[in-house]
């Protein structure tokens, strides 16, 4: 095991090692943060060795420096952060939320700072329905039951498709899986 190595979990994912001490070594995951592991647990798989390299090549760097660079490794290798474009229509809009009473004051809200939440609700919906898939305590039955409520969930969301620019970034729901 060296600092480097990239491994595959099976709870956690792919991970980068991030310490390894005599008799054990850490990792940090997309999901899951740092974890440490005992050197004879058989729970992971080396993917790729960063083996007679020198540790960390002399650099010595702080946990957010290096947790900086394991996500940089995982978006190259793994494709983890994807571009999602804002419709060109609401570039530089405003959402307005008014309540009935007027005597009440409502808000104004960048439709960019509304988008992003929403790319970053979908990022997670993505992120639970894989882990759902992946899990090896849930049977079948239990995975395609938690799976149906994420599906509706996307559907209940599809009303956000319009802040799209790309149809293949939209949210999609059980009726339109089913064609």
């Amino acid at each position: 095991m060296n600092i480097g190595d990239r491994i595959d979990h099976e709870k956690y994912g792919e991970g980068i090692v991030s310490h390894v001490g005599v008799t054990s070594f850490k990792a940090i995951f997309i999901i899951g943060g740092e974890r440490e592991f005992t050197q004879s647990n058989s729970d992971y798989e080396i993917i790729q060795s960063n083996e007679g390299e020198e540790a960390g090549g002399g650099v010595s760097l702080d946990v957010n420096e290096l947790a900086g660079l394991v996500k940089d490794v995982l978006e190259k290798y793994n494709g983890l952060e994807e571009k999602v474009e804002l419709g060109d229509k609401w570039i530089g809009g405003t959402m307005i939320l008014k309540p009935e009473d007027e005597d009440l004051k409502g808000k104004e809200i960048p439709v960019e700072t509304f988008f992003h939440k929403i790319v970053m609700v979908r990022d997670r919906l993505r992120v639970l329905e894989q882990n759902v898939n992946s899990n090896k305590t849930l049977n079948d039955e239990e995975k395609i039951n938690l799976q149906q409520y994420i599906t509706r969930i996307y559907g209940s969301l599809t009303t956000f498709n319009v802040l799209f620019k790309n149809k293949e970034d939209y949210f999609v729901g059980e009726s339109s899986k089913n064609k």
